[in-house]
């Protein structure tokens, strides 16, 4: 490694090559697959399209740039100890498949298995999490409901005063809880499936969806007219207005999430703590700093812009459970934009248009379903068949009144 680094410092040319479609390049008049938005989930897609279903003719069309939107604006929390059957089974294989992220792409995403405790303030919160518990244990997922004297050894520095204004009376911890570095997931997923001769065009804005006799045809951009097989829309909180250039409605409503990051500090805090009854999570990462994050905005809106009350309200749930962090300081603070759905579980698989293809919904669990997103979005793409991990999540279950249960099952937006 220094030998390389030493002949890259000392070499008159550029040596390294371009990871990414360059900026330069033209789009094509038509593609086998188009892919609208450049996210983890985007990228995942196509990624897993080319190295395992060998479909390369993709567009990825983001109208800003790669990994920028949702996935550039996340805390970066994966895990899988959710409510339902269904949830849990999906979110544990995506766990299963960041576990091997870094030997995938042959670089480091900086996955760091760390443990997420839940806490419980009421009596409530513990028959939630006994059953939770059950329910991920029956699936293959370490979740356990466990007293203050354990979390008092997982947390040290926690604040467990009897007097305090919501005492913790128990906690669900959840080993498998864990981290990973964000634009390094989408940045993967990227230079793997351009290596593989995907086309990533950024800066890249699909403006209308052509469809006809109930099929796409072609979608229209800032940079002219694409044909296409087939599209797949992958754009957060953007699904209810790209939807409507296809003609469909979704059933999501795009609410802020905000988050905010502190200065750095030693280490002091394993694992990822989060509080329902607070509204508020938080972890530390590598580097030192906080990352805290907790409820979304009351109100619609497709902005990303940070506000002082939710500062405010993160800040004082924060000090409430960690009193020596008054004295912290804020260094950045910034929101993304959750699609939010009724049953808060995603929107995948097939659409009323014949070949467009939806992953939207996520709210605020978009980052740690990337893999599995991607592997199953793939498979449904090349080979028509929707596989039966994501079978629960596709948009008919409005009609039928079969949701997917999975409020409270966080800290945030619930």
């Amino acid at each position: 490694m220094p030998f390389g680094l030493l002949k890259f410092g000392l070499s008159k040319t550029y040596p390294a090559q371009h990871q990414f479609t360059p900026a330069s390049t033209e789009l094509k008049k038509h593609y086998d697959v188009v892919i609208i938005g450049a996210g983890g989930h985007g990228t995942s897609i196509a990624y897993y399209l080319a190295k395992y279903h060998g479909v390369t003719n993709i567009a990825v069309l983001d109208k800003g740039y790669l990994g920028g939107g949702n996935t550039a604006r996340n805390t970066a929390v994966i895990r899988s100890n959710y409510l339902t059957e269904e949830g849990v089974t999906f979110y544990r294989e995506s766990v299963r498949l960041f576990q091997d992220m870094s030997n995938e792409f042959g670089f480091n995403v900086m996955m760091e298995n760390r443990g997420q405790l839940t806490l419980a303030h009421n009596d409530a919160a513990i028959r939630s999490f006994r059953w939770r518990a059950e329910v991920n244990q029956h699936l293959g997922v370490r979740s356990e409901l466990v007293d203050r004297q354990t979390i008092k050894e997982l947390v040290p520095n926690l604040n467990l005063s009897e007097t305090a204004r919501f005492p913790i009376i128990a906690g669900l911890w959840h080993a498998d809880g864990a981290t990973a570095r964000h634009d390094a997931v989408a940045w993967g997923y990227a230079r793997g499936a351009c290596k593989r001769g995907v086309e990533l065009h950024q800066l890249t804005e699909v403006q209308d969806i052509e469809v006809t006799r109930g099929r796409v045809t072609a979608v229209n951009t800032n940079r002219g007219r694409v044909g296409c097989g087939s599209v797949v829309q992958a754009v957060a909180g953007a699904s209810s207005v790209v939807g409507l250039k296809a003609g469909i409605r979704l059933p999501i409503h795009s609410f802020p999430l905000q988050a905010m990051v502190t200065q750095p500090y030693k280490p002091l805090l394993t694992p990822h703590v989060s509080s329902p009854q607070l509204h508020v999570y938080l972890h530390q990462t590598s580097r030192g700093e906080l990352v805290i994050g907790g409820g979304s905005d009351p109100y619609p809106l497709y902005n990303t812009r940070s506000t002082l009350d939710q500062k405010e309200v993160l800040a004082a749930a924060v000090t409430e459970l960690f009193p020596f962090l008054s004295q912290a300081r804020i260094m950045r603070q910034w929101a993304g934009i959750t699609d939010m759905t009724p049953d808060y579980s995603p929107v995948m698989g097939l659409s009323p248009v014949e070949n467009y293809y939806l992953d939207a919904g996520w709210g605020t669990w978009g980052f740690k379903a990337t893999p599995i997103c991607g592997k199953t979005m793939a498979e449904l793409v090349a080979t028509g068949r929707v596989p039966e991990i994501i079978r629960p999540f596709e948009l008919e279950r409005f009609y039928r009144f079969e949701q997917i249960n999975e409020a409270g099952a966080t800290a945030a937006s619930h």
